[in-house]
């Protein structure tokens, strides 16, 4: 039985109470959840229904519990119930209901802790987003698995999720991004403000490859060719290297285009017939300290100029006409002072900001060598990039290692924790479990063991405290998924399987599930086998939503 439904027979059980007592169904949710208790003392699950609905009733809450605890007592599957505190539901499970877990997990298979919990909402996630002046750094790579992992999450929880990459490929960091190329190219010195690092040189060499004349023109010419093919090079190596990450976006937004399309104009109007525009010193303000802004911004300069939040408020106004309910926008450490701003900018346009836009920020990633921070790239010459964290522990290591930790807490990633073969090495640890279950599968073909026909499947047999331990700890997937999709955060998947994990080398160190030499097959054998390839269906599953391999063999 999962955990959902078990929810259903506790809503079951209510509606049966209340049409004995002849309160209103009305009363009673559409839906109610278990949870697994703190001590697995108090039983498999635990529910909190009869707290709920005491008040709407006018039952003391044990009262109520009584009702509840007598009514479950009598459902299939159900071993007993019993009363804690104010009222609380703890639950246990007979084995046979308990083991018939294992049967639904791996024949639900893919499916198993999908959910439609975010059914109909429609969401626009941006990460990554950096500047095609250079490669993804670290900082950016921590958004790309990040990134990557909530997208699937959300879409396992039934979100209709568009991803995209917002190119800044528009003002002067672009310019000096020319002007450096440009350099490169005749063999001078970075501008002052300029960009470094051999990949410099590399793009200048491959623009003249392409334009084998650019230096014989003039210097204002030959820096707009390099703007244009230098740019186009450093978009398709960002997204080259993003891909070879695991990382595609369904949309790649080029800043550019909102000029070219007149979409900055498009939003100062609607700013503007909202009411939240005024002129002084002969520029164009958004008057965002209405909306809690800590000043008001300007749009539009005195020279005619268009600032980057005004580019900011048309590619917003841009993802909400195109029928985004929620836009979700991912941030570096250094972007917490955009926070009131944008929000206030989603005000401006008549939005509710708690419920249009989601801003997530991102703390700082480390790469750590012998005990000291990697302060710079070889290449890059100024920042650590994706190219070397993934040369350093590959990228299942690196895609684990940064969706592993909450996205607001700094890390560390150490280049010899995470290459090592050991159980200290999480990655390891989890997709060892994944082997070990695959090569389980591989071993009970070999001496003639099959799960056999479902219907055949004996769920009872599993009894074994461990064996219940291992179906608990796979039941509680389906809820971890919704959760880290509805909290953004993925790294409650990531911990989650290192408890399972754990859970799984427990039952395999105390239940045998092979037989030894002569030994016959039984059902026994049989049934842990279905818990065997459970578990290696909920290992696959949850390194799947976090962009990470499940392997067979290690």
């Amino acid at each position: 039985m999962t955990p959902a439904e078990l929810a259903e027979v506790v809503l079951s059980a209510a509606h049966a109470v209340f049409t004995e007592r002849g309160f209103d169904p009305a009363a009673l949710p559409e839906r109610t959840t278990v949870e697994r208790p703190r001590h697995p003392d108090h039983g498999d699950y635990a529910s909190t229904l009869a707290l709920q609905l005491s008040k709407k009733v006018g039952v003391p809450p044990r009262e109520l519990a009584a009702a509840l605890a007598e009514q479950l007592g009598r459902a299939a599957g159900v071993k007993s119930v019993e009363i804690a505190g104010p009222g609380f539901l703890n639950i246990r499970l007979d084995a046979a209901a308990a083991g018939q877990l294992a049967r639904a997990i791996v024949e639900s298979g893919t499916e198993y802790g999908r959910s439609e919990r975010l059914a109909g909402l429609k969401i626009n996630l941006e990460f990554v987003s950096a500047n095609p002046t250079g490669p993804v750094h670290i900082g950016g790579v921590r958004w790309a698995a990040v990134g990557d992992a909530l997208s699937r999450l959300l879409r396992a929880t039934g979100a209709d999720v568009g991803t995209e990459y917002y190119f800044n490929d528009a003002g002067s960091q672009i310019d000096r991004f020319a002007r450096s190329l440009l350099a490169a190219a005749k063999g001078e010195p970075a501008p002052e403000d300029g960009y470094g690092g051999a990949y410099i040189a590399e793009i200048a060499g491959q623009v003249r490859a392409i334009r084998p004349d650019v230096l014989d023109l003039a210097d204002a010419a030959a820096q707009e060719v390099f703007r244009v093919e230098g740019v186009a090079l450093m978009f398709a190596e960002i997204r080259s290297s993003l891909r070879s990450f695991g990382v595609e976006f369904d949309t790649y937004f080029n800043e550019k285009d909102l000029h070219d399309r007149g979409e900055l104009d498009l939003a100062l109007n609607r700013l503007r017939e909202q009411g939240h525009l005024f002129e002084a010193d002969g520029a164009t303000w958004l008057r965002t300290t209405d909306f809690g802004d800590d000043k008001d911004r300007v749009l539009r300069k005195s020279n005619g100029e268009w600032t980057y939040f005004a580019a900011d408020c048309a590619y917003y106004l841009d993802k909400r006409e195109r029928g985004f309910e929620r836009v979700v926008i991912m941030l570096g450490a250094d972007h917490h002072g955009y926070l009131g701003r944008m929000k206030a900018m989603s005000a401006c346009f008549g939005d509710d900001p708690a419920v249009n836009l989601e801003i997530l920020i991102g703390q700082l990633v480390n790469l750590v060598r012998d005990g000291a921070p990697v302060r710079m790239s070889k290449r890059a010459g100024t920042v650590v990039t994706l190219e070397d964290l993934v040369d350093a522990i590959g990228v299942d290591a690196s895609r684990y290692a940064l969706a592993r930790y909450s996205s607001d807490s700094p890390i560390d990633i150490d280049v010899e924790l995470w290459t090592r073969a050991t159980r200290d090495n999480p990655v390891y640890y989890v997709q060892y479990v994944a082997a070990r279950t695959a090569s389980v599968g591989r071993n009970a073909a070999e001496v003639g063991l099959d799960r056999g026909d479902a219907d055949a499947f004996r769920p009872e047999l599993l009894d074994h405290e461990k064996e219940n331990e291992l179906l608990k700890a796979l039941a509680e997937f389906p809820a971890v998924v919704a959760a880290a999709a509805e909290l953004r955060e993925p790294h409650r998947v990531a911990r989650y399987l290192e408890d399972l994990a754990g859970a799984y080398h427990r039952f395999y160190d105390n239940c045998r599930i092979l037989p030894r030499g002569d030994e016959e097959v039984t059902d026994l054998h049989r049934a842990r086998l279905w818990l065997n390839d459970a578990t290696r269906t909920v290992i696959a599953n949850g390194l799947r939503l976090l962009g990470v391999s499940a392997p067979e063999r290690m």
